[in-house]
């Protein structure tokens, strides 16, 4: 599976648009990571717990949205944007694309 920022896939010819897919992840962070997150703020440096969390469900979302592009009869997804927001202390990120297939 092909997934690019991209609006095609360069040498590959897209013959069939199947449609949006999107993919959502929304992680709870631990209360423990957030008092340290707001110690390390303070005093400089970067949260490391906060980084993981934001890179498994930057993967997660990316896994949803494939498997539904897959669903679908998709051999790439291309003009993939990634959104990050923040709600009631959770973490949500979502990621949506064009299904289509390439030659």
């Amino acid at each position: 599976m092909i997934i690019t920022t991209t609006p095609s896939v360069e040498g590959h010819p897209i013959v069939t648009y199947h449609g949006i897919v999107t993919g959502e992840a929304i992680l709870g962070a631990n209360i423990f990571r957030d008092i340290f997150a707001q110690v390390r703020d303070i005093v400089g440096g970067r949260s490391g717990a906060y980084e993981e969390e934001l890179g498994r469900a930057r993967k997660t979302a990316l896994v949803e949205m494939e498997e539904h592009a897959v669903s679908l009869g998709a051999n790439a997804v291309v003009g993939v944007d990634l959104d990050y927001e923040v709600i009631n202390n959770m973490l949500m990120v979502s990621a949506s694309g064009t299904a289509v297939t390439v030659s």
